[in-house]
């Protein structure tokens, strides 16, 4: 079997004596997208953050590709490698076209100003225009992003990542907040990324985890480690996951 793109290997982290990851072993190869589920309380926000450095475990490795260290990393260090976060609510640039938006996102050191008004390389442009196609906002470039729908801004924000050059793509909730429409679309953006791009989901939707989770592997957490994995049918069904999860037989995932 090939070398996990991103290893998290009996990982623990605890605040103020609460246990939030307890031992949680977790491989995300490449190309792969993985959805995470589980109850509020579950762990997966801790598992973002511990990943992204914004907290640091306290027993474990977690590692990227074959051998970086990440828990020795700062944030910034970490994004730079290539490991991109979306958080549940959108964070663009409203004052801002969509293009502008990508424009600021590209790799590199330079200021708002500096990026804004210097000259794009050919290659560049194409590469934006493709990332327009690909979020399906080309027709809105030139809109300020604070008149854009709330699935719309969740699109250019995925584009954001992607103008980043991220290759490991963590994504918290994609489907809150949408209608029907915009998440049956998020998915299909989601799902046309894999392969190319690495993700791991954090979502509640069950019927937009059906949707991107088809070819997939699915993660339940409870209380801070993995309590199964599988494909989403294989999920549904384990006793276990309907017992914490739903409330011992409460409804269906």
């Amino acid at each position: 079997m090939s070398h996990p793109l991103l290893l998290v290997e009996d990982v623990s982290k605890s605040y103020d004596g609460f246990q939030a990851i307890a031992n949680l072993t977790f491989y995300l190869f490449a190309g792969e997208l993985r959805t995470v589920i589980g109850p509020n309380g579950a762990g997966k926000s801790t598992f973002f953050d511990l990943i992204t450095g914004r907290a640091k475990p306290d027993s474990g490795r977690i590692e990227f590709g074959q051998d970086t260290d990440l828990t020795s990393l700062n944030e910034y260090e970490i994004n730079r490698l290539g490991i991109g976060r979306k958080f549940q609510t959108p964070s663009v640039y409203l004052q801002h076209t969509v293009w502008d938006n990508l424009v600021l996102s590209l790799r590199g050191s330079r200021g708002v100003f500096a990026s804004l008004f210097r000259r794009l390389s050919s290659t560049e442009r194409d590469r934006l225009d493709g990332l327009l196609r690909t979020i399906r906002l080309d027709a809105k470039r030139d809109w300020l992003a604070g008149r854009l729908a709330h699935g719309e801004k969740q699109w250019l924000e995925i584009g954001m990542l992607l103008a980043q050059e991220a290759q490991v793509l963590l994504v918290d909730e994609p489907a809150a907040g949408m209608t029907d429409e915009e998440t049956h679309r998020t998915g299909e953006l989601l799902l046309s990324l894999a392969g190319r791009h690495s993700l791991i989901v954090v979502e509640h939707d069950m019927t937009f985890v059906r949707q991107i989770a088809r070819d997939g592997k699915v993660t339940v957490l409870h209380q801070g480690t993995v309590l199964c994995e599988g494909r989403f049918d294989e999920v549904q069904a384990h006793p276990r996951v309907r017992e914490v999860y739903l409330g011992r037989g409460k409804g269906r995932p």
